[in-house]
């Protein structure tokens, strides 16, 4: 015997799960992710003191939250805002955040790449050392405050 779901079943389940996402995204602010504008980030009450360490900081005038922590090719930027809106979404939804909150190894790759980017008249020569290649040396070990004043 074959069990078969009817077209009205099936258009129901799919209206809901169709509306309870267009809701969520809607309550989430999700398009305001689509931009550059930092206060984008400030909707997840977490990043709050992030935000306002980076008001204070020495980049606040030239860079945003985008311009260090994404990559700068516009496809790899908008597939990295959505893995990171996904795994976002999911730790705050579910609570699995750590706090404070700490950057994932596949940014902190990304947050390194920006640094030399900007900065590389300056940085190319450290930049080409060898534990700056391996990872086991970065901008931010001793440059911890350039992004976010006084963050720890």
């Amino acid at each position: 015997m074959r069990i078969r779901a009817s077209g009205g079943l099936v258009s129901v389940c799919l209206g809901i799960v169709a509306g309870l996402g267009g809701y969520t995204f809607r309550y989430a602010e999700g398009l305001s992710y689509l931009s550059d504008d930092p206060r984008a980030c400030v909707n997840c009450h977490i990043m709050r003191d992030h935000y306002d360490s980076w008001v204070k900081s020495s980049h606040h005038a030239i860079a945003t939250c985008n311009d260090c922590h994404l990559p700068h090719d516009v496809v790899l930027k908008y597939v990295m805002k959505a893995y990171n809106g996904w795994n976002h979404s999911k730790a705050f939804t579910l609570g699995t955040f750590p706090e404070p909150i700490r950057i994932r190894p596949v940014n902190l790759v990304e947050l390194q790449h920006n640094c030399i980017r900007c900065h590389r008249g300056m940085a190319g020569p450290i930049a080409g050392h060898a534990d700056v290649e391996l990872g086991s040396a970065r901008c931010t070990t001793c440059h911890r405050s350039a992004g976010h004043f006084e963050l720890d």
